[in-house]
């Protein structure tokens, strides 16, 4: 890397030529006050935070319905590993767990009505499977 020019962080660094010489003894001037520190700066600071935590809080509804159709495909994904597994011979009991957890997912709304009645099928499929294997 070149780097064309003069340094200008030495002209910053350089001493005052008026230097002062302590005189021992510490005092303030009579002019200067204490100042007192402002409330109105925090507050501020707080609504701004409130503000952020509002926006954050919005929700596209693009968003929802690709988080809904996410789950939707999780779900129907763990009952095809439950039906390869009955057919198999190897049911066990971590298909079911996975069901059961992908089953909480699916009572979310996607905000779209025939996504949202879809939903509740595949919701209804894996209770049905659930209450089949005693895990309502």
């Amino acid at each position: 890397m070149r780097v064309d020019g003069t340094n200008r962080t030495a002209l910053a660094a350089a001493p005052n030529a008026a230097r002062r010489v302590p005189s021992g003894t510490f005092s303030l001037a009579q002019t200067q006050e204490p100042q007192a520190q402002s409330a109105a700066v925090a507050l501020r600071t707080l609504g701004g935070i409130d503000a952020l935590i509002a926006l954050q809080g919005i929700e596209d509804p693009i968003e929802r319905r690709r988080r809904a159709v996410k789950h939707g495909r999780r779900a129907l994904d763990a009952l095809d590993e439950l039906k390869i597994g009955l057919l198999a011979g190897t049911f066990d009991q971590a298909t079911m767990l996975r069901l059961k957890s992908v089953a909480a997912d699916l009572r979310d709304t996607s905000g779209d009505d025939r996504l949202d009645q879809v939903l509740a099928e595949i919701d209804l499929r894996v209770a049905v499977e659930l209450a089949k294997a005693g895990m309502s």
